[in-house]
């Protein structure tokens, strides 16, 4: 793990002063406001600002919980941030940072959504999100080339995963969730069982997974959502494809246009990425269906983070554990990859929009462009080319 690597080097013996709750919450209701860029960037002023300018945090913590935030599933920056207020201040500290570090980019989200619910008819709102909707999907295929390079390197079974999952999305159009699993399970079976084992195990690995389905809509976004979260390792971008899939081709909760109007407004706003499921359980279900949406999406970071935390380092190398979330993390990059190519089909019919994606994929390959900026100039262009009426 890349980022796990990156931060290696921290001293292991700094002291943690202990910081008042309400300085250490402060800290992340500013950094659930301000803060852009992205997991690795927020986990990086997490670690410069907690562990080595104030030593609020200890680096042997800072440290167990980036690598606990990568092995489990949940956005990474949310789920750090909660291990982190676990170590200050137990199951209070954890579940106090967890709500100071979403609700900020949750309410600005709603925001949106009311606005985009309220004004979505208006022909300069229809231009601004057509801009923003051809750079959405080089934002998404940047982030799946990263990912392919941090990720899969040169590890060929990997690869076949990545591919298979990607083929399995782009034609399908669906995100297969069991594939995921089936990916952890394959690299487990090769790399961490022994092999007799293995010559059992591939052949019988058939794995299925259900949702539950409850009359009241509130009930159900939740459970989708919280389901969602279980499929979302390291990149909070790892959620698109399995949202896509659920909300626009299965339950028709949304249009293909709305949808990548939805990343977009993640895009935009600071804190993690999936805080885009309140911009779309609003669409789906008003403010009930958006607090359901955000709240079953951040329950299993939540959940494993109290639950496993206090058990982490017995099983933190664990070589069975890694292997399998290898697996899972290289289906979930293809499924990523497999997506653009999807929404893609499904949202860009003009060479306007072929245009603007292609601009904005090679300027974010060739340079280090804000994201919230380049949308900020793709929704201007928007408002320039739209012919919609």
């Amino acid at each position: 793990m890349s980022a796990l690597n990156k931060f290696s080097k921290l001293d292991s013996t700094a002291p943690a002063d202990a910081a008042p709750l309400v300085q250490f919450l402060l800290y992340f209701l500013k950094l659930g406001t301000i803060g852009f860029g992205g997991p690795i960037a927020l986990a990086e002023l997490m670690q410069r600002d907690l562990v080595e300018k104030r030593q609020w945090i200890s680096s042997d913590d800072y440290l167990d919980g980036l690598a606990l935030a990568q092995l489990s599933p949940g956005p990474l920056a949310a789920q750090l941030a909660i291990y982190l207020g676990f170590v200050r201040a137990g199951f209070l500290g954890a579940t106090l940072v967890g709500i100071v570090f979403i609700v900020p980019s949750f309410l600005m989200v709603l925001g949106l959504a009311i606005a985009y619910v309220r004004f979505g008819g208006l022909r300069w709102m229809q231009a601004v999100f057509y801009g923003i909707g051809g750079t959405v999907i080089a934002i998404i295929a940047r982030a799946a080339v990263k990912l392919v390079r941090t990720v899969l390197k040169k590890d060929k079974l990997l690869w076949t995963i990545f591919f298979l999952l990607a083929l399995s999305t782009a034609i399908t159009e669906r995100e297969i969730a069991w594939l995921f699993v089936a990916g952890g399970m394959v690299v487990l079976a090769i790399r961490s069982l022994p092999a007799r084992w293995v010559q059992r195990s591939t052949t019988g690995l058939v794995l299925t997974l259900g949702g539950l389905h409850l009359s009241a809509r509130s009930w159900e976004i939740f459970l989708f959502f919280a389901k969602a979260g279980l499929f979302v390792f390291g990149s909070g971008l790892a959620i698109v494809p399995f949202l896509h899939g659920g909300v626009v081709l299965e339950h028709h909760w949304l249009t293909e246009r709305q949808f990548v109007d939805a990343v977009a407004v993640a895009m935009i706003t600071p804190g993690p990425v999936v805080i885009t499921v309140g911009f779309i359980g609003y669409l789906i279900g008003g403010f009930t269906g958006s607090l359901a949406a955000a709240m079953g999406v951040f329950l299993p970071v939540f959940l494993v983070v109290v639950v496993l935390g206090p058990y982490y380092k017995r099983f933190a190398k664990n070589p069975q554990l890694h292997a399998f979330v290898q697996g899972v993390t290289a289906a979930a990059v293809g499924a990523i990859a497999g997506a653009v190519v999807v929404i893609a089909r499904r949202t860009v019919h003009d060479w306007e929009g072929v245009a603007i994606a292609i601009i904005s994929l090679f300027i974010l390959v060739k340079w280090k462009i804000p994201e919230p900026l380049l949308i900020a100039a793709a929704a201007l262009a928007g408002l320039f080319l739209y012919r919609g009426t």
